[in-house]
């Protein structure tokens, strides 16, 4: 008995061990700004220089709706997330497929959420490889526009990309909380030089000037098929909500004082900073260029040179750190299945490994995605859709103690009377805590 009781008392040594070492469970003394700077990071991406492009699909009824909408909406499943966190008394949901296990059960929780939650973060990486690679081209371009040979774009996303081998290495969030600060610093500065080199441009176009805010397809087709893509930018926009729960685990908790209160104060402050960002951007943006305005309003924007150069710079920088932020959550899902299934010994030199295969995959695997970016980027953002808008809201009622109610008014009230498929279900959402899944489940998936 004594000696069970001494390798249980060893197992959980080592498994606390290894939570005290990956990522996410590493570091839990943030402060509440931390999260406000992590959340603008994630949130305001190099998608806010496309929203003039996607109002000009839009037109401005819908576009104004939808942007409005989608800052609301986000808002309030993001509120739901931070409000899940720490639903169960005396367990928290550091991880966003944790808070899927919680509510679906144990292996469709996590079909429901991992697949998704790789696609974006993963395929946001790709994206702002490209991105930052891009948009060092255009600094070059811009400062040094007599040069006789042009550069390839594919050198400057490798000079981007060693960045990354060198940033992958800081251990946790509290880490690059620096790196996330001058990200988020970042985004607002060359969000502002958008809108007003924008505004600039209209002055001096003259009362003369006349803007076509017509659409640019010709086909009811073509309309309706740009019409969904613009909703893809905006949803692309708000993406975000893959990381909060990750972010909001490294902020301590206590009964008395819970880390849903610091979260959701920084929480408030990232999302009045995305207002800030976002809004002018789209409206003035559109007001000034309408449907001539580039996909990316920089490329619009020409002039003047040394304001591009500098506005083109800030996205170099803010995408750095965005990487950063999305890439965290899938350094924990890698170093947890080397180190839990297949018994790796934590430590630096298998993060040093591990990290670097990723960045080096992710770098790669931007040559043959880069003729098909733009397509690539379209599915992407409706990937964002769903862990944006949809599944909080899911999770919510599926997660709620009062489920039950709510199959009554379904079955009921709804007439959907699906008494089988009812009452696995709620069921299921019903276990008691001690039947919540481990962290150790997480390899059934990645099998």
């Amino acid at each position: 008995m004594a000696m069970n009781t001494s390798k249980a008392a060893t197992s959980d040594k080592q498994l606390q061990d290894i939570d005290d070492w990956l990522p996410i469970t590493s570091s839990r003394n943030a402060k509440w700004w931390y999260s406000a700077f992590h959340n603008v990071t994630a949130m305001v991406g190099a998608g806010v220089l496309s929203l003039p492009y996607a109002m000009s699909e839009l037109g401005w009824g819908p576009g104004v709706a939808a942007m409005i909408l989608s800052w609301a909406i986000t808002l309030y499943t993001l509120w739901q997330m931070v409000e899940m966190h720490e639903c169960v008394p005396g367990k928290r949901f550091d991880r966003y497929h944790e808070l899927g296990q919680h509510a679906f059960g144990q292996k469709l929780g996590l079909w429901i959420v991992v697949p998704q939650q790789l696609v974006v973060e993963v395929g946001v990486c790709i994206v702002y490889m490209v991105t930052g690679g891009k948009s060092l081209k255009k600094v070059h371009d811009l400062l040094r526009p007599e040069h006789s040979h042009p550069i390839r774009t594919s050198y400057f996303i490798c000079i981007f990309g060693s960045a990354h081998f060198l940033l992958s290495q800081l251990p946790n969030f509290n880490s690059i909380t620096g790196v996330s600060l001058a990200a988020a610093v970042m985004s607002l500065s060359y969000s502002t030089i958008a809108w007003a080199a924008s505004l600039h441009k209209a002055g001096k176009a003259g009362p003369g000037h006349v803007v076509d805010y017509s659409m640019t397809a010709s086909t009811t087709p073509g309309r309706t098929f740009n019409f969904l893509s613009a909703l893809g930018d905006v949803a692309f926009a708000y993406a975000g909500h893959n990381v909060v729960l990750e972010i909001q685990a490294t902020i301590p908790s206590t009964p008395e004082k819970p880390s849903k209160k610091p979260m959701w104060r920084g929480v408030v402050l990232a999302y009045i900073v995305v207002a800030i960002c976002y809004l002018p951007v789209a409206f003035l943006g559109y007001y000034v260029f309408g449907n001539a305005v580039d996909d990316n309003i920089l490329i619009t924007l020409e002039k003047p040179r040394w304001l591009i150069a500098a506005a083109n710079m800030f996205v170099v920088i803010h995408v750095i750190g965005s990487y950063q932020i999305y890439a965290m959550p899938v350094f924990d899902m890698l170093e947890t299945f080397l180190v839990k299934k297949l018994r790796f010994k934590p430590g630096w030199p298998l993060r040093l490994i591990a990290r670097s295969l990723y960045v080096g995959t992710i770098h790669h695997a931007r040559r043959h995605r880069h003729p098909l970016l733009r397509w690539a980027t379209r599915l992407l953002w409706w990937f964002c859709i769903c862990p944006n808008n949809l599944l909080p809201s899911l999770h919510y009622v599926a997660g709620n103690q009062e489920a039950s109610e709510v199959q009554h008014v379904l079955v009921h009230q709804l007439d959907m009377h699906n008494h089988r498929r009812a009452s696995v279900c709620v069921g299921a959402h019903r276990r008691p805590p001690f039947h919540h899944h481990q962290l150790q489940d997480l390899p059934i998936l990645l099998m």
